[in-house]
């Protein structure tokens, strides 16, 4: 009987890791209280829409030469794809071992790089062939990343951004993120645009505006109305999806299981 009991109570504690670990990737949006005394607020203009797998669990989300790259993630599900923007088709994917959950992914020049969520390992693939040429270990999670043309930039889900050397994949230095001297946690999938840090603040539709070189918040982009005139069901999942085309200075976002990729003008709303 003692040996029945202690089997049921480590199932019973297995369900709850496991419960937990979804309820950060499948909860709904929620608007939690973020510091924002005195900071512009940024809606939007909805420019175009374009297709979306409403499968994809998005985690990453890169623009390149007219492609979309995008990681996703869920273990036995997480890939690394290619994907074609006006159609939405997957024209290349790397599918990750079924034991690892893809996080977030960035292109530095001729190779991408990707993350894992508690795994404490990263990949680095050929952009053209999706080869794998490396793997790197971090301490923390992974969940965001991006880069400045100089350093690679993570999240881990804290208030903090690593900064990464591109050739070693070693940390050279960390920044605090704040807004109103108070942190910013929840840091996920992030974006370089135009000289500043864009990163969904999970669990919220807001992406905070962040300066690189002293972590500040210098805005928040709230897109709630987005999401509600989208989905007034509320059937998708959260914002986590920011894409830049540095070209044709365009702005994609998107979310975890999203049928649909939107691009957007940012546009001033008022500030608190």
């Amino acid at each position: 009987m003692r040996s029945v009991l202690k089997t049921l109570v480590s199932i019973v504690l297995v369900l709850l890791a496991v419960a937990l670990i979804y309820s950060r990737y499948r909860s709904k949006p929620a608007e939690m209280a973020l510091p924002s005394s005195g900071l512009p607020v940024y809606t939007y203009k909805l420019v175009n829409t374009y297709p979306h797998d409403p499968g994809a669990f998005t985690q990453g989300l890169v623009f390149e030469n007219g492609f979309l790259y995008e990681s996703t993630g869920i273990e036995g599900e997480s890939t690394l794809r290619k994907v074609e923007l006006e159609t939405g088709m997957v024209v290349k994917v790397h599918r990750l071992p079924d034991e690892l959950f893809g996080e977030g992914i960035t292109i530095f020049g001729e190779r991408i790089v990707q993350l894992t969520y508690t795994s404490r390992v990263g990949f680095v693939y050929d952009r053209a062939t999706f080869e794998l040429l490396r793997e790197f270990a971090y301490p923390t999670q992974g969940w965001g990343i991006t880069h400045d043309g100089t350093h690679l930039i993570m999240s881990d889900g804290t208030s903090e951004l690593h900064f990464l050397d591109p050739e070693s994949l070693e940390e050279v230095g960390t920044i605090q993120v704040h807004a109103d001297g108070i942190p910013v946690e929840g840091l996920n999938e992030l974006e370089f645009v135009r000289g500043e840090i864009l990163a969904n603040v999970r669990p919220t539709h807001r992406i905070a505006r962040i300066s690189p070189s002293t972590g500040e918040v210098t805005g928040w982009i709230d897109l709630k109305w987005l999401r509600s005139s989208q989905d007034p069901g509320g059937k998708w999942g959260i914002l986590n999806g920011i894409a830049y085309d540095s070209q044709n200075d365009r702005l994609f976002i998107t979310g975890k299981h999203w049928p649909k990729i939107f691009e957007i003008d940012v546009m001033p709303l008022e500030r608190y």
